[in-house]
């Protein structure tokens, strides 16, 4: 029974913790239940000393339909405050499970192997970086049924310039794995046969750097974009200070192996 399946499965190879979506009859929906098990173990690869890199990936044709419309409108029986609830603790979860995706410590990628639609598209855009293959498709397709995708949007538009994103958000229509690598919300496009060992090159790759430099990295990279020039740099040159002079981080470690032209030996590896 499908529905004693874990709707996450959670893997750790070397230092790359896989998370894949595991409903694919239903194709792989955001719904809370998925949502809550996604955070989780997000949270739990974040703690774990030895994961250094997280990847989103799904099982079966569609990497994620997006929020579930089912469990959006068969509470239509609920009082119209029920009902409002219920969508608003959705909504809720959602831009909570996005904004712990830019704030975990770790880089994630997403490994994209069908269509990523609404809230599944946004699901990409909060990744760090993405990999997609020809069978990809990303879309925002809210307008077809009278919704606009106002809160995917968020993160799409904070990916792709804004005439791009209009354009999806406008028209509904899907664009191709290679369209999506030109806009900006992928890096990469791969073969089918090819995501795998694309998506575990690039995680082993980031994994060989120092993870404490990349946490911080991280989390002023996402701060500094949100705001004014001159106050991103005074933010960025902070931490890139501390980053230099700090006798715990591995900044001295990296600099003497260039120096040395030596593999730099970077603490907790």
């Amino acid at each position: 029974n499908m529905d004693k399946e874990p709707y996450v499965i959670s893997e750790k190879i070397g230092h790359v913790t896989w998370l894949t979506l595991n409903r694919p009859k239903q194709r792989n929906p955001l719904s809370n239940d998925m949502m809550l098990f996604l955070k989780e173990s997000l949270d739990n690869a974040a703690e774990n000393q030895e994961t250094r890199v997280i990847v989103i990936k799904a099982n079966g044709p569609v990497f994620s339909a997006g929020h579930s419309l089912k469990e959006m409108s068969a509470k239509r029986d609920l009082s119209e405050n029920s009902r409002q609830q219920l969508i608003k603790m959705i909504l809720a979860n959602c831009s909570t499970l996005m904004c712990s995706i830019m704030s975990n410590p770790k880089p994630i990628i997403a490994s994209v192997q069908g269509p990523a639609t609404a809230a599944g598209c946004q699901l990409v855009s909060a990744c760090d970086l993405a990999i997609a293959t020809n069978e990809s498709s990303f879309c925002t397709p809210g307008v077809n049924i009278g919704v606009f995708c106002t809160t995917p949007l968020v993160g799409i538009a904070r990916n792709i310039h804004r005439k791009h994103a209009m354009e999806m958000a406008l028209t509904g229509d899907a664009i191709t794995a290679q369209k999506a690598e030109r806009y900006g919300l992928i890096n990469e496009v791969v073969n089918s046969e090819d995501l795998e060992s694309a998506t575990t090159a690039l995680a082993k790759k980031i994994a060989s750097r120092s993870a404490q430099t990349i946490a911080a990295g991280k989390a002023m990279f996402y701060k500094q974009i949100e705001v004014p020039i001159a106050d991103a740099f005074a933010l960025a040159n902070e931490t890139m200070l501390n980053n230099i002079m700090s006798k715990a981080g591995d900044a001295d470690e990296g600099i003497g192996a260039f120096l040395e032209k030596r593999t730099p030996n970077w603490k907790g590896l």
